[in-house]
């Protein structure tokens, strides 16, 4: 929604809090630094600044008034490079901003970034992946929740919201198979795989009543408080894990996201296939992972080219 009368969204406190917000959101998906966190706040708050003395906000801009800043950013010389980061900026908040309700319209949709390169994923090896997944100590209830968590959000790359939102009403354990709702309400089928049908079996037969005692709630991932799990308290228990194992101290929950279409690739998946369970609507979003990948491609060709 727009700026109406009776929401108050444009006062400056308000505009300061909704980066907040956003910023206490990218957190929770993505396991950010505080350093990058800053680099967000900063140019967020920037670009507040900037609208303001123009007397627009940050629920109120529209296209033009983004080109106007970014064509004065140019003529002080910026670089494509930061020109770059300030548009990714701005890409995630005003994305964050639509799914709350706060836009109408993405302001910066048809807005094209400068040729900068483009970073790749980081991912887990898949023996760093086994050990990340062996951490949980199964002999307790939270320690089979968080080992379902883990293996469930390996097995079908579901992201971090879509994992602790998961609801009893979109499993269906004969099939296999979990019904997603991911980016802009669309649904999507993802098979679950063995291993991670067989932790998510015994945690909702054993751990999760014992959780809930007697409780009831549709959230399929439950915390000792009866309630369903945040991204902040999953962030928390992967870093936990993290600790007790030979992974990288900065893996993030999205690690294993990238680690699952990563190695799908390497493994020899379809493009496509991958597009389908990531829940990409575009698949050049997905095809960065072929760049991390290419141990498995090159692997691929020697085996099946006549001249590999």
């Amino acid at each position: 929604m727009k700026d109406t009368p009776g929401q108050d969204f444009t006062s400056d406190a308000k505009q300061v809090q909704l980066i907040e917000r956003f910023l206490d959101n990218l957190w929770a998906e993505r396991g950010l630094s505080d350093n990058s966190l800053q680099s967000y706040r900063h140019d967020l708050l920037n670009l507040h600044n900037r609208l303001a003395t123009n007397g627009k906000s940050l629920t109120g801009v529209v296209r033009e008034d983004i080109l106007t800043l970014l064509a004065a950013e140019i003529k002080r010389g910026k670089s494509p490079r930061s020109l770059s980061r300030y548009l990714s900026a701005y890409r995630q908040f005003f994305a964050w901003l639509l799914r709350e309700g706060k836009l109408d319209s993405d302001p910066v949709a048809l807005i094209e970034s400068p040729k900068t390169g483009r970073g790749l994923p980081k991912a887990l090896t898949e023996e760093q992946v086994e050990s990340l997944l062996a951490s949980p100590d199964t002999g307790t209830s939270l320690g089979l929740r968080d080992k379902a968590m883990l293996e469930l959000m390996y097995a079908t790359g579901l992201r971090v919201s879509e994992l602790v939102g998961l609801a009893l009403s979109n499993i269906n354990m004969n099939q296999g198979v979990i019904r997603v709702i991911g980016k802009g309400q669309k649904e999507r089928l993802v098979p679950i795989g063995d291993e991670a049908h067989e932790s998510l079996q015994v945690y909702l037969s054993s751990g999760r009543p014992e959780l809930l005692k007697g409780v009831q709630t549709d959230y399929v991932f439950v915390t000792t408080r009866k309630s369903g799990m945040t991204r902040q308290a999953f962030w928390y228990m992967v870093r936990r894990y993290a600790d007790l194992c030979n992974v990288p101290q900065k893996l993030s929950p999205h690690m294993l996201r990238h680690s699952f279409a990563t190695h799908l690739l390497n493994n020899g998946a379809d493009l496509r296939v991958v597009q389908l369970l990531l829940g990409h609507s575009d698949l050049s979003t997905t095809q960065i992972y072929t760049h991390i990948a290419r141990e498995g491609l090159k692997r691929m060709h020697e085996t099946h080219h006549p001249r590999g």
